[in-house]
């Protein structure tokens, strides 16, 4: 039998088997949208924890993102080591193209591949929230309490600044 290119592969094959038993096994993770966020900002921020690098074994990050009512956002900024995706669940979210800050409303997607040029912010004076999804999933944990801590006021010297951006894989632009 063979299938239309349609319903095949598209010249990109699947990934090695990792899984190798002949049984499926229990181990799906279920957080409820009622669960209390992971990490809140004296701005009002808000992130939920979705699933980390950690527990998909490092294949992705996925974190929510609730905006306050107030400008907030990282400006323009790229990774080395990870691809970043967003997809705007509510409210307005100006995303950094690259080139000029777009408009993403709900159901709007970005996908920026590493090296790529991003930034977000929501400028919107109402909420909003986005899924943020990291691959490969690095620890971004760390440095979104990284940034809690320094919004709290913990003071960096400019050295141990960039030490961190770095070990975060974040580099900023002008």
């Amino acid at each position: 039998m063979s299938l239309p290119e349609s319903m095949g592969t598209r010249g990109v094959p699947y990934p090695p088997e990792r899984y190798h038993s002949e049984a499926g096994e229990v181990s799906a993770y279920h957080r409820p949208d009622s669960a209390a966020p992971d990490l809140s900002y004296p701005n009002g921020v808000k992130v939920d924890y979705l699933a980390t690098g950690a527990t998909t074994a490092g294949d992705y990050g996925l974190y929510r993102w609730h905006f306050g009512p107030n400008e907030t956002g990282p400006g323009p900024h790229f990774h080395r080591a990870v691809a970043e995706s967003f997809y705007v669940l509510t409210g307005t979210v100006k995303i950094y193209n690259g080139e000029e800050w777009i408009p993403a409303g709900a159901g709007d997607f970005v996908h920026v591949p590493a090296g790529g040029l991003h930034g977000f912010r929501n400028v919107a004076d109402e909420p909003a929230s986005m899924l943020l999804h990291f691959t490969p999933g690095a620890p971004r944990e760390g440095y979104f309490e990284g940034l809690r801590e320094l919004a709290e006021g913990t003071e960096l010297g400019p050295d141990d600044m960039a030490e961190f951006y770095k070990l975060h894989d974040n580099y900023w632009v002008d």
